[in-house]
Protein backbone atom coordinates (compact mmCIF):
# COMPACT_ATOMS: atom_id res chain seq x y z
CA UNK A 1 0.00 0.00 0.00
CA UNK A 2 1.40 3.43 -1.11
CA UNK A 3 1.35 6.59 1.09
CA UNK A 4 -1.64 8.00 -0.52
CA UNK A 5 -3.73 5.23 -0.11
CA UNK A 6 -3.56 5.04 3.65
CA UNK A 7 -4.06 9.02 3.41
CA UNK A 8 -7.22 8.04 1.87
CA UNK A 9 -9.10 5.61 4.69
CA UNK A 10 -11.93 7.46 6.61
CA UNK A 11 -12.75 6.27 9.65
CA UNK A 12 -16.74 5.19 10.74
CA UNK A 13 -17.01 9.15 12.49
CA UNK A 14 -15.52 11.11 9.73
CA UNK A 15 -17.82 9.29 7.17
CA UNK A 16 -20.87 9.95 9.74
CA UNK A 17 -19.67 13.51 9.76
CA UNK A 18 -19.61 13.98 6.37
CA UNK A 19 -22.74 12.19 5.31
CA UNK A 20 -24.46 13.91 8.43
CA UNK A 21 -25.74 10.32 9.61
CA UNK A 22 -24.56 8.77 13.14
CA UNK A 23 -22.42 6.07 13.68
CA UNK A 24 -24.81 3.50 13.94
CA UNK A 25 -26.65 3.92 11.32
CA UNK A 26 -23.23 2.92 9.41
CA UNK A 27 -23.06 -0.11 11.27
CA UNK A 28 -27.05 -0.66 10.03
CA UNK A 29 -25.95 -0.38 6.58
CA UNK A 30 -23.05 -2.46 6.73
CA UNK A 31 -24.79 -5.41 8.49
CA UNK A 32 -27.96 -5.17 6.57
CA UNK A 33 -25.94 -4.12 3.13
CA UNK A 34 -28.68 -1.46 3.07
CA UNK A 35 -26.41 0.49 0.76
CA UNK A 36 -23.84 0.49 -1.97
CA UNK A 37 -20.81 1.38 0.37
CA UNK A 38 -18.05 -0.12 0.02
CA UNK A 39 -15.99 -0.39 3.29
CA UNK A 40 -12.52 -2.20 4.48
CA UNK A 41 -12.56 -3.93 7.79
CA UNK A 42 -9.20 -5.72 9.19
CA UNK A 43 -9.94 -6.76 12.91
CA UNK A 44 -12.20 -4.81 14.58
CA UNK A 45 -11.39 -1.90 12.41
CA UNK A 46 -13.39 -0.23 9.45
CA UNK A 47 -12.43 1.71 7.55
CA UNK A 48 -13.74 3.82 4.11
CA UNK A 49 -11.88 4.80 1.12
CA UNK A 50 -12.53 8.17 0.17
CA UNK A 51 -12.88 7.42 -3.32
CA UNK A 52 -15.55 4.88 -2.89
CA UNK A 53 -17.51 7.56 -0.74
CA UNK A 54 -17.56 10.27 -3.68
CA UNK A 55 -18.43 7.29 -5.84
CA UNK A 56 -21.68 6.77 -3.60
CA UNK A 57 -22.44 10.31 -3.28
CA UNK A 58 -22.29 10.64 -7.38
CA UNK A 59 -24.73 7.40 -7.27
CA UNK A 60 -27.05 9.05 -5.03
CA UNK A 61 -27.38 12.19 -6.40
CA UNK A 62 -30.36 13.05 -7.91
CA UNK A 63 -30.93 14.88 -11.14
CA UNK A 64 -34.41 17.31 -12.07
CA UNK A 65 -36.47 19.38 -10.33
CA UNK A 66 -38.89 16.38 -9.40
CA UNK A 67 -39.55 15.19 -5.70
CA UNK A 68 -39.04 11.34 -5.58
Amino acid sequence: MNQNSRESLLTPKEVSEILGVTEHTLAVWRCENRYPLPYIKVGRYIRYRSKDLSTFLDNQTVQGGYDA
